[in-house]
């Protein structure tokens, strides 16, 4: 989580110095996704974590970070931006975390066919081995009842 922290910050950072030195806020445009991506890896982190392992004050406080970060980049987006720039910014989020969203169902989905073609395969070799011992076990009754005829004629 700390890590997450981390890297929101740095991204944070650039965002500030790159406006401080008179570049706009579509100069940053890198920082600006990092700091999304690592935004919401956070909170993904804090979402999955059980909560027997759960730091509530360090969680609290990092997630407040991360909101007076997103306040200060709305008043940037909003000040330094063009019309309308927060509002884009909020439908592109929307949209990458649906991306997201949708690029983990689709993993999560073919792991799973990937998974039940390894099961039938693995359930066909086992019915292809046990038809094999059952004609091998037919073939030698027969062979044995041929041989015990022909035995008995001699």
């Amino acid at each position: 989580m700390l890590l997450e922290l981390a890297a929101a910050n740095a991204a944070f950072a650039v965002i500030k110095e790159t406006l401080q030195n008179g570049g706009e806020i579509m100069s940053a445009g890198r920082a600006v996704v990092d700091w999304f991506n690592a935004k919401n890896s956070l909170q993904e982190k804090v979402q999955d974590k059980p909560p027997d392992q759960r730091s509530d004050l360090e969680e609290f406080f990092a997630l407040e970070e991360l909101n007076r970060q997103q306040q200060e980049l709305k008043e940037l987006f909003i000040y330094q931006g063009r019309p309308g720039l927060w509002d884009d910014w909020l439908t592109f989020q929307v949209k990458a975390r649906q991306d997201r969203e949708a690029k983990a169902a689709a993993e999560t989905k073919a792991r799973l066919q990937k998974k039940k073609k390894r099961d039938e395969l693995l359930q066909n070799i086992l019915l292809g081995f046990w038809i094999f011992v059952l004609l091998m076990v037919v073939s030698g009754m027969i062979v044995g009842a041929i041989w015990l005829s022909l035995k008995g004629k001699f």
